[in-house]
């Protein structure tokens, strides 16, 4: 696994949101800073166990899906997710403050739920039954897509 990576997910990656003003212009998508700090939360409790979910990947495309998810190539802007309807939904914590905290107690729990479960494989609905370090690489590359989002140069 990248140790790099976790770093940055775990530590790195909040200070990079914190910063990030809160009435920022998305250079693509819909989302404003809450809805996509919120987004992140919800993609790292499938991550971590907390919300199960199916896989919508035909079988014959999981490969090349796993094989993208595990390279150094960057989401497309606009990237289409199927589990996402058109319009953000509204947000669900009072400020980003506290969105952020939410983010930061579930990347805990991703961290935790590996320490005690290793080996365990969490399915993605996208990319397939991925292990500790499959996610970590995965999530990495989410949140460089959604850092770029909002402009942030990574």
């Amino acid at each position: 696994m990248n140790q790099e990576k976790l770093k940055f997910l775990t530590t790195d990656y909040f200070q990079l949101l914190e910063k990030l003003p809160t009435d920022t212009a998305p250079v693509f998508g819909k989302m404003n800073v809450q809805q996509m700090i919120e987004h992140l939360s919800y993609s790292i409790r499938i991550a971590n166990g907390k919300d199960k979910h199916t896989l919508v990947t035909p079988e014959e495309r999981l490969e090349a899906m796993k094989n993208f998810i595990m390279s150094e190539k960057d989401f497309r802007p606009n990237t289409p997710n199927a589990l996402l309807a058109e319009i953000p939904e509204p947000v669900k914590n009072l400020g980003k403050n506290e969105a952020l905290a939410e983010l930061q107690m579930e990347i805990a729990d991703f961290v935790k739920h590996f320490e005690a479960n290793p080996g365990t494989l969490e399915t993605n609905p996208f990319f397939g039954h991925l292990n500790y370090g499959e996610w970590v690489q995965g999530l990495h590359k989410h949140a460089i897509h959604h850092l770029r989002q909002f402009g942030v140069a990574i």
